[in-house]
């Protein structure tokens, strides 16, 4: 299995809107990939909620059954598709895959 957990920091203003606004679309839009492939074994994406410590904005935390599960859903068209917009509105990005 391999475990795919992805935080972005999002920019104060972005797209013409906030970054409570952006997070909240990133989130929706994230949700919509979670059953894009065969694999995906858990997809969840989180805001960061008032009064819980938090340095990023959203996170992605999934698991994939394989490597190639994972390597589908990245280069899949409706992921691709999101990339545009999360690259607009982040700030900061950071990624971590791990096999277990």
């Amino acid at each position: 299995m391999i475990k795919h957990i992805v935080l972005w920091k999002l920019k104060e203003h972005a797209e013409g809107a906030d970054r409570a606004s952006n997070a909240a679309k990133m989130k929706t839009m994230l949700d919509a990939c979670a059953d894009l492939v065969p694999g995906i074994l858990k997809l969840e994406a989180v805001v960061a909620q008032p009064g819980l410590e938090a340095t990023y904005d959203v996170v992605l935390y999934s698991e994939f059954a394989d490597k190639a599960a994972l390597d589908a859903y990245q280069n899949h068209p409706s992921h691709l598709a999101l990339k545009p917009f999360f690259g607009a509105v982040r700030e900061a990005r950071q990624c971590m895959d791990y096999e277990i």
